[in-house]
């Protein structure tokens, strides 16, 4: 059985990619992610098969797996491929293509971080993570889904 490709993107139908995390980008709660903060978590977890995908942090509401996950200049690359075959999936999987969810947010542990206190800010030099969910409302709001399978070719996310 071939894999459904959607027009525009050259993704198989489902999945999605964005950033999860920005490198130097302050959140709403004034953490800042270091470049490189998430090597040792990407690399005692196994790479993106050893990170679940959620929806709001909910460990009851898995919606599909990770693909790809790596750190790159800008941050913490993702891309997912929801599964279509459970109602959650599906619902939002419509909803990321209308634009209506693009949110992305990491559960994690600090493991090393140290205070720029002229700036007020927690710098997160090293990071324990074990998720990447969809959110309505993501802490770091420039992390988001950038691009959706089956969206029209024309429309980018930010």
């Amino acid at each position: 059985m071939s894999e459904r490709h959607s027009v525009g993107t050259g993704m198989p139908v489902g999945e999605f990619d964005g950033y999860a995390s920005l490198f130097g980008v302050p959140d709403l709660g004034r953490d800042v992610v270091a470049s490189g903060a998430f090597g040792d978590s990407l690399q005692s977890r196994g790479g993106a098969a050893g990170i679940r995908l959620l929806w709001q942090h909910d460990p009851a509401q898995p919606l599909g797996v990770w693909t790809d996950i790596r750190q790159d200049q800008r941050g913490l690359y993702v891309r997912g491929a929801l599964n279509l075959s459970v109602a959650r999936g599906r619902e939002l999987f419509a909803l990321m293509q209308q634009g209506a969810v693009a949110g992305l947010s990491i559960g994690y542990r600090t493991r090393k971080a140290h205070a720029d206190a002229r700036q007020r800010l927690r710098i997160l030099t090293r990071i324990d993570f074990w998720e990447v969910s969809l959110v309505t409302f993501p802490l770091l709001p420039s992390a988001r889904v950038m691009r959706v399978a089956g969206s029209p070719s024309n429309r980018r996310y930010p």
